[in-house]
């Protein structure tokens, strides 16, 4: 199953340094709720268009992560990730966002089929949103509006093979 596992830039180095990523983990994926929810909101919604929504929920997660990691780049991080059907479960919970599911085990970055990071452009917005995030996440209209701000960056692509060079380069 592909995922969309929220990180930070430090969460990278560890990726590269160790090969793996020490689970559990909440990520992100095309499940049956995200499904529902489109079906309701925009029936004509196809998978591309279902994996884009678990991977913006993957960044708008990310940021939360940057909040509690004060060395980390202010920069969303998204990682996409094949894992084994069995290593992941949907959360059920009426309170977490669409998407969200459980990784049960270590993601190894043979995994790993990208990376997606902001760019050098996103870095105050990025900084400004991470402020603000949990009170968005609380329903703060004016919160929410700096928060848009960052997530109407696009996030960059990268290969596994260039994440390396990314980080010597941030």
């Amino acid at each position: 199953m592909r995922v969309y596992l929220p990180a930070t830039t430090n969460v990278l180095r560890t990726l590269v340094d160790e090969g793996r990523l020490t689970g559990p983990f909440t990520a992100f994926a095309v499940t049956p709720g995200l499904r529902e929810f489109y079906a309701l909101s925009d029936a004509g919604a196809d998978d591309e268009e279902l994996e884009y929504a678990a991977l913006l929920a993957a960044a708008r997660a990310s940021l939360r992560l940057v909040d509690v990691d004060p060395s980390a780049a202010r920069r969303r991080v998204v990682l996409a990730a094949d894992v084994p059907d069995s290593a992941v479960a949907e959360i059920e919970d009426p309170d977490a966002d669409r998407g969200a599911v459980r990784i049960t085990g270590d993601v190894a970055l043979a995994e790993v089929a990208s990376a997606h990071v902001d760019g050098a452009e996103a870095e105050d917005d990025v900084r400004a949103a991470v402020d603000v995030v949990l009170e968005a996440d609380l329903g703060s209209e004016d919160a929410q509006f700096v928060v848009d701000q960052a997530e109407g960056h696009e996030l960059a692509w990268y290969a596994t093979q260039e994440i390396g060079t990314l980080l010597e380069l941030l």
